[in-house]
């Protein structure tokens, strides 16, 4: 008889590497929002397997183009050591942030090996950024820059697993990417390091089809494939939970959440981590959460069962 999977609820309330406040409040609000109540109803086992400390951006005036950089580093470190509890647990993770470094920690709690790792970034920007100035000086927008070891990132971020870098190009997968949204250095990036994978455009013409076809471009060689998914794809206009409040950009919340239960669908999910959802900027009476977890425990719903 097949088993169905059971998921691992890591909380990662850290927004140290965010623009300003807000996502640190994101795990207590979904699960406020019935974040248990609805997996059940969707038929989706699941068990907390702990929180990390709860950290809040503030400014670092100190280091203005790599702020909070000590906090983010134990952010990631701790995220890693849940992850891993999760995973010996038999479980798969899902972390629910939290800024998008956080994603650093899930990847690592993976390790040792990392080589067998495929990591599909599920976001309008690709955060292929480098905490060199000019800039916001938020480490929020270099997460992937550091997993794929860039130039002028971070050395103590870069390093921080067990070896640096932790993945490699052909690992990678960018998903609903918003071109409109890309800074030059991820422009330069994206086409110097031959990263794979489609915009918004694409996705919300067949969110099904193109979800199916950017997990195909992962090789024989990729056994287990890690979901990022930041919030902000979202049309803020349509859902108005990101912390990053586009509007009129990125994909409508139905064509979004349709191309997350496609992605999830696939047998080599290994694990989802849910990034840049700030609770402040939804609606005050909880409606707008809701939906958005209730569409989520759908999502999940599609995780395959195991053989029989």
């Amino acid at each position: 008889m097949a088993e169905r999977r059971m998921i691992g609820i890591v909380d990662a309330p850290s927004s140290a590497g965010a623009f300003a406040p807000g996502q640190e409040k994101a795990p207590a609000a979904l699960r406020k929002a019935g974040l248990t109540e609805q997996l059940k109803r969707a038929g989706v086992d699941s068990v907390d397997i702990g929180s990390i400390p709860l950290v809040r951006w503030r400014p670092d005036p100190a280091h203005p183009f790599a702020q909070n950089a000590d906090l983010v580093l134990g952010s990631i470190q701790a995220v890693a050591l849940l992850v891993r509890e999760a995973i010996a647990a038999d479980t798969i993770p899902l972390v629910l942030g939290g800024d998008c470094t956080l994603e650093i920690g899930t990847v690592m709690g993976f390790g040792p090996d990392l080589s067998r790792i495929g990591l599909l970034y599920f976001d309008a920007h690709p955060d292929l950024n480098r905490p060199v100035g000019p800039g916001p000086g938020a480490l929020d927008w270099t997460g992937l820059a550091h997993l794929l070891g860039e130039p002028e990132t971070v050395e103590a971020i870069a390093q921080v697993g067990d070896g640096a870098p932790m993945l490699q190009p052909n690992q990678v997968v960018l998903f609903a990417r918003d071109p409109s949204q890309h800074t030059e250095r991820e422009v330069e990036a994206i086409a110097r390091l031959g990263l794979r994978g489609n915009t918004c455009l694409e996705v919300a013409r067949d969110p099904e089809t193109t979800a199916r076809e950017a997990m195909v471009l992962f090789g024989p060689e990729i056994q287990t494939v890690l979901i990022h998914f930041d919030v902000d794809t979202i049309d803020f206009t349509d859902l108005p939970i990101s912390h990053h409040g586009g509007r009129n950009e990125g994909l409508g919340f139905d064509e979004t959440m349709r191309a997350l239960g496609a992605l999830l669908s696939d047998p080599r999910i290994g694990a989802i981590t849910i990034s840049e959802l700030n609770p402040d900027h939804a609606d005050t009476e909880g409606s707008v959460l809701r939906r958005f977890v209730e569409r989520l425990a759908d999502a999940l719903g599609n995780i395959p069962q195991r053989p029989g």
